[in-house]
């Protein structure tokens, strides 16, 4: 059975499907909190729904659902909370990461203010990186547009001293002593509003893939730019040519077969819409060297986009590809983005999709 679960402005949609054809989903959940993050940690034998919530009367928070969403833990004084020292308070849940399979009860959330948190319990309660929160770059990173994010946190299935981060803005940063010290990994990234020779942090990236067999190779979307590094982000190089537009939100990439990854191209900076307001998802298969546009199924024309961590894989074969756009249409691919069909419609603004197949 596939979970496809869904995060909106306005609340929480859960989804399964026996066929990746159809849908059941219950929700909302949670309705009238904002959803910006969700984890879907299906190890150790049973499915846990991990969900970054954010009410603008109770604050933000971390809860889970053990039961496929009929009931709710909230820890009672909230999973996340900032040391007294830091002088600093949570704002939001960008990213919810369960980590490797052979780390079972670690899980990982990268929050405003920019920074980055660890689990030991399954998502109970988390701990403060403090080598990513005292490093000297901190009072110089800024905010993106939606906020001072730390949206990407991907621990590597190979080593798990190794961890890369990234941030909007700030760039991509990592670490190879499990978070005790971090450095920038932005050299080849592109920054126009910055000066030439680019600094080596500042960029505005916007999404980091991993490969799915090499660990080194990772993929960005950037504030403008798509790139590929083949070290471990020592060195980028773009992969643009042949989309209709550098400028997007996500990325991400194949569950088990590498070279292939997915992005979902937007016209920017003055109007944030689809190229032509034909929405479209693009595929490599190559890394990056061609990429082919998926279209069928999808509706045109089509004036919202789709943010960061509104588009997923699933691990299944062929592998399902999921998004949702801000204008409340949730999309959903069983043959990895050839043909669409429209699952959910006129939902809130969609913030963020996550697809995994579980046992109920």
């Amino acid at each position: 059975m596939t979970l496809l679960a869904v995060g909106t402005k306005k609340g929480l949609w859960l989804g399964t499907s026996a066929d990746r054809k159809s849908y059941d989903f219950t929700g909302p959940h949670f309705l009238m909190h904002e959803i910006p993050s969700i984890g879907l940690d299906t190890r150790e034998g049973r499915t846990r729904i991990l969900v970054g919530l954010r009410s603008e009367h109770w604050g933000p928070t971390i809860a889970h659902s053990d039961d496929f969403g009929i009931t709710w833990h909230e820890p009672d004084n909230g999973a996340i909370s900032f040391p007294a020292d830091t002088d600093a308070a949570l704002e939001r849940v960008w990213q919810i990461q369960p980590d490797c399979a052979d780390q079972p009860g670690v899980v990982w959330a990268g929050c405003e203010p920019i920074s980055v948190w660890k689990s030991s319990d399954g998502g109970e309660h988390f701990e403060l990186n403090r080598g990513l929160w005292d490093h000297p770059h901190r009072t110089e990173w800024g905010a993106g547009f939606g906020g001072a994010a730390a949206h990407t946190v991907l621990p590597s299935p190979a080593d798990e001293a190794m961890i890369h981060v990234a941030m909007s803005t700030g760039g991509v940063y990592a670490s190879a002593d499990a978070g005790e010290t971090w450095e920038p990994r932005n050299k080849g990234i592109g920054a126009y509003f910055m000066p030439d020779p680019l600094p080596e942090f500042g960029q505005c990236v916007h999404k980091v893939a991993r490969d799915a067999n090499n660990p080194d190779v990772l993929y960005a979307q950037n504030h403008h730019g798509v790139y590929r590094t083949d070290d471990a982000g020592d060195n980028w190089i773009s992969i643009a040519d042949g989309l209709p537009a550098d400028f997007g939100f996500t990325i991400f990439t194949h569950p088990s077969r590498s070279g292939t990854a997915w992005v979902i191209p937007i016209k920017a900076d003055g109007e944030r819409i689809p190229p032509d307001g034909q929405l479209a998802v693009h595929r490599t298969d190559d890394g990056g060297s061609s990429w082919e546009r998926l279209a069928v199924g999808l509706n045109e024309p089509e004036y919202n986009v789709v943010l960061r961590d509104a588009a997923c894989v699933d691990a299944s074969e062929p592998a399902g590809v999921y998004f949702g756009t801000r204008g409340g249409s949730v999309y959903a691919s069983a043959d990895e983005g050839n043909q669409f069909s429209e699952v959910l419609s006129r939902l809130p603004d969609v913030l963020c999709v996550r697809a995994a197949s579980v046992r109920r």
